[in-house]
This record gives C-alpha cells, sequence and structure tokens, in this order.
C-alpha cells in the first residue's frame, strides 16, 4: 500500500471524522442485514489509503449498536489497524457511557464520570466535543451544564481555530422520523452562544447517517455520511423510518495554517482508478 504524502501541504491539519458504526459483536448483524464490521474495515482501509496521513480521527457516537461489552471489545480489534492514530471518541444514542470508559481506559479525556466532554489541540485546531446522550432515549439535548461548560471552552480558546463535535445535529434536517429523535433541548441555546464566537468553523455531527449542511450560529453544521447504512432520503413529514445501502463514506476536515477549514466528503470502499486526464504530451485525452 502506497504511504500517505504529506508534503504538499506541511503547514495543513487533517481531521478525519467517522460516524454511526453501529458495531455488534462478531458474528452478529445490525438490524439483522448489515455486517456493520466488514464495512468499518473497509473504512479503515480507505482512511490508511488517503494520500495525506490524518493527525487525528473523531468519532462522533453509535460506537455499538446496543453498547454492550463485546460489541465495545469487538470495537477496539477493528479500529486496532490505525496503529498510533489519535482516535477521539465520544457517544451517541447506541452507546452507554460506562461500557465506552471501561473498553478504553488509557483514554483520560473519557474520564470517570458524567459527562464524556473534553477539548484537546490536534495540529493547528482545537477539538471540542459535546455529550448530547440522553440515556435510555434516541433523542438528545444540551442542557445549561454542558452548555456552560461549552462556553468556558469557548472563553479559553479564544484566537485558535475551533471544532465542535458532537452526535445528534443542532438542527432540522427535514428527515422527519430523525428530526423527532433529534436535539429536542439546547439548540437555540447552542447557536447563540456560537455565533458570539466567530473562530468556530464547524459544527461536526453524526446521528443521520447522511451528509447535510446548514449554515448555524455564523458557521457551518455538517452531519456525516456513515461507514456502512446511510438514512433514506425522504423529505416527506411521514416518510417511514428506513436505511439504505447507498454508497458509505467518512469526512475530512482540512485546515490550512491561518486559512479556513475546508471539510471533504469521502467515499469508503475499493474503486477503479486513480487514473490521469492528461496524456504525456500534456493533451487533454481525447
Amino acid at each position: 500500500m502506497p504511504q500517505p504524502d504529506t508534503r504538499q501541504h506541511p503547514m495543513t491539519t487533517f481531521l478525519v471524522q467517522l460516524t454511526d458504526l453501529h458495531i455488534r459483536e462478531p458474528g452478529r448483524l445490525t438490524y439483522r442485514r448489515i455486517d456493520t464490521a466488514h464495512y468499518l474495515e473497509h473504512c479503515v482501509h480507505s482512511v490508511l489509503a488517503l494520500a495525506q496521513k490524518p493527525h487525528a480521527m473523531v468519532i462522533t457516537g453509535d460506537l455499538t449498536d446496543f453498547g454492550r461489552p463485546a460489541e465495545y471489545a469487538h470495537l477496539r480489534q477493528l479500529l486496532a489497524p490505525l496503529g498510533e492514530l489519535p482516535i477521539y471518541l465520544l457517544p451517541g444514542n447506541h452507546d452507554d457511557r460506562d461500557g465506552l470508559r471501561a473498553a478504553f481506559p488509557e483514554h483520560a479525556w473519557l474520564g470517570r464520570e458524567g459527562f464524556i466532554q473534553y477539548a484537546v489541540d490536534i495540529g493547528g485546531l482545537r477539538l471540542i466535543t459535546l455529550d448530547t446522550v440522553v440515556p435510555g432515549h434516541s433523542e438528545g439535548a444540551l442542557c445549561e451544564e454542558r452548555l456552560q461548560w461549552l462556553a468556558l471552552q469557548l472563553a479559553a480558546s479564544q484566537g485558535r481555530p475551533v471544532v465542535i463535535a458532537m452526535h445528534h445535529p443542532p438542527f432540522e434536517t427535514l428527515i422527519g422520523h430523525m428530526d423527532r429523535i433529534g436535539l429536542l433541548q439546547g439548540a437555540p441555546e447552542l447557536e447563540a452562544l456560537i455565533a458570539r464566537h466567530p473562530n468556530v468553523q464547524r459544527v461536526i455531527c453524526g446521528h443521520l447517517h447522511r451528509s447535510i449542511q446548514v449554515a448555524f450560529g455564523g458557521t457551518l453544521a455538517l452531519t456525516s455520511p456513515a461507514p456502512a447504512h446511510q438514512v433514506c432520503l425522504d423529505l416527506a413529514p411521514d416518510a417511514a423510518s428506513a436505511w439504505t445501502l447507498e454508497p458509505p463514506g467518512f469526512m475530512v476536515h482540512a485546515l490550512p495554517h491561518g486559512g479556513r477549514l475546508v471539510s471533504h466528503a469521502v467515499a469508503s470502499g475499493r474503486f477503479d482508478g486513480p487514473y490521469p486526464f492528461w496524456d504525456e504530451d500534456g493533451q487533454l485525452i481525447d
């Protein structure tokens, strides 16, 4: 496998975002149909094959399907080929905070109790994670305690490019059945807080299993495609809750030194190519 090459962008920070892995115990299928472990293996291979080596990876929730110890143990095995790449985890509504902490005890930033929220520096950017989980419920929330913590983190991050990561997106997607289990508390307060901090370059989310973008608080909020199944694109308010095996993917967020964050949706899997546009004489191939 060719080694990633960062020579073209020596001052650019590369952050990979995965989300909604829904890993089951070995041999178990998600929804009795999807081998999510197989898809994650392909996704890990795609990350390792990126032309530029990432500085870190963040996984924005729903790491497992039921938050069981055997699922988290399987997840560790599937992520192991990433080697020394720093991986930052946060819970989704399918996760269990205590189970996540127990499975990754070396990740001190997960804390020992309470919300899983932390801030870390990755190259030229600061990653701040928010815990939107309401235990036992599919919908998410940002209570006053969590928002106050974020306010303190943003105040301490003045002048530095910031990426905020969370599971539930703080905006309506128009996919009705997902919006009904979206971020049902704290979204207006979050937007007002972010609007006071123009150094927030992106709010990156999961939960939707699709690539969706919206203007939010003076910046861009987005969701990422998933490495396995996607939520069906049906914007009818009463559309059925359903998934599809559309092409899987993930995101790469690239921050050039002194510049603006650029977000790329990347297809996960093996594909033909690359092939040149131009022949050896410099002519467009006819």
